[in-house]
């Protein structure tokens, strides 16, 4: 039988289910996006992911460090709502960690290279987080979201690290 005729006959139809499959950004965007519902800041939910050759690496999400209250927890609040400081300054003035530095601590605390991955976020790093995605060796960011600092964007593309916004359904 000609090799044609075999794979015509072969041909199964492919459900839809499988046919529908998110390609690897949207899929790792939408973990992010998971990953962002653990947030326990009152202000952003954001998470972050990190991948290689499209495997989880770590993940993170914004909150207060381990062993330590979460606003929501404390009489008080939020100390930056209560002293209304823009969002993307002062960010010292801050109980919680970013997604990406949680995810970047995640992955150190169990011995995990992150040289050569991908980071996908739910919003733009800022600055510090920038810095911390160059010197982790990240070679690309992935977001949905801005993110008021165009300072970052800069050191990023400095860096030579890739960066997308994307918008996935």
């Amino acid at each position: 039988m000609p090799e044609t005729d075999f794979m015509e006959q072969s041909k199964i139809s492919v459900p839809d289910h499988i046919s529908e499959r998110p390609d690897w950004d949207t899929y790792f965007l939408r973990i992010s996006q998971l990953v962002a519902q653990r947030s326990t800041c009152l202000r952003r939910q954001v998470g972050a992911v990190i991948v290689r050759d499209n495997r989880l690496l770590a993940t993170g999400y914004n909150g207060a460090p381990n062993n330590v209250a979460h606003c929501f927890q404390l009489p008080g609040g939020c100390l930056r709502e209560s002293r209304k400081i823009p969002s993307g300054e002062r960010q010292e003035l801050c109980r919680g960690l970013h997604a990406e530095q949680n995810a970047i601590l995640q992955a150190a605390a169990f011995g995990v290279s992150l040289k050569g991955g991908d980071c996908y976020c739910t919003h733009q790093p800022c600055i510090t987080c920038a810095k911390m995605l160059i010197n982790a060796g990240i070679k690309r960011v992935v977001f949905l979201g801005d993110y008021p600092d165009e300072l970052s964007l800069e050191m990023l593309k400095e860096a030579k690290i890739i960066l997308e916004r994307l918008e996935i359904g």
